[in-house]
């Protein structure tokens, strides 16, 4: 606790990093806003849903519990290996900030409805529709684990911990339906745009996520 302690007191003496994670927790929240806003406008929105190679040959599951869930675990692990070492944060979530950022903006220009799916109806209206609203394109949950996994490459470990919950959300979606099999396969592809963006816009938030104190 001591060490953790100490890389507090380090790093926030810096005004250069107070200032930064400042604006990067701003424009975290000011871009869930805009995701919130954008899924609200795409479910409004939406239209008819469309055939699927994937989705129209396979069984639909229930998964609502293991989704929803599954997402506070991957928060709460997100949240502590941040708290661990706090040089990690400021290019933590100015690069989630952007991905929500990026996909509010497809999610805006996507008003397909989901192909089928279950409906959560015990979590409450908020997190329904967060949860299972009319932005299908792209999977979130399948980029955000897949954006921490190319942000902690070099730390194996947390890599393939990153990597799993990519993959085990990317089955999910897909196994109840909760999006196309597009939106899984593109969050990959897109998410590696996002996080080399990310590396462009702030090579000295980076530095300090990979530096060694």
């Amino acid at each position: 606790m001591r060490a953790i302690v100490y890389r507090y007191k380090h790093r926030f003496s810096e005004k250069q990093f107070q200032l930064s994670s400042v604006l990067s927790g701003l424009l975290l929240i000011g871009s869930l806003l805009v995701n919130f806003t954008a899924i609200t406008f795409a479910t409004y929105h939406e239209s008819n849903s469309v055939t699927d190679i994937v989705l129209s040959n396979t069984q639909i599951f229930d998964v609502d519990g293991l989704f929803v869930y599954g997402t506070l675990i991957f928060v709460v692990f997100t949240v502590i290996i941040l708290f661990v070492h706090p040089r990690r944060i400021p290019f933590a979530l100015y690069s989630m900030a952007l991905f929500f950022l990026i996909r509010s903006v497809f999610t805006s220009l996507t008003h397909i409805a989901p192909f089928e799916a279950y409906y959560a109806s015990s979590f409450g209206p908020t997190i329904t529709h967060a949860f299972f609203g009319g932005d299908t394109f792209f999977s979130g949950h399948t980029g955000m684990p897949f954006l921490g996994a190319l942000a902690f490459w070099r730390e194996k470990s947390v890599r393939y911990t990153f990597l799993v919950g990519s993959l085990f959300f990317g089955v999910i979606v897909l196994l109840g339906h909760l999006h196309y099999s597009i939106d899984v396969l593109s969050a990959f592809f897109i998410t590696y745009g996002i996080y080399h963006i990310a590396l462009y816009l702030f090579p000295r938030e980076w530095e300090w996520f990979v530096s060694d104190h």
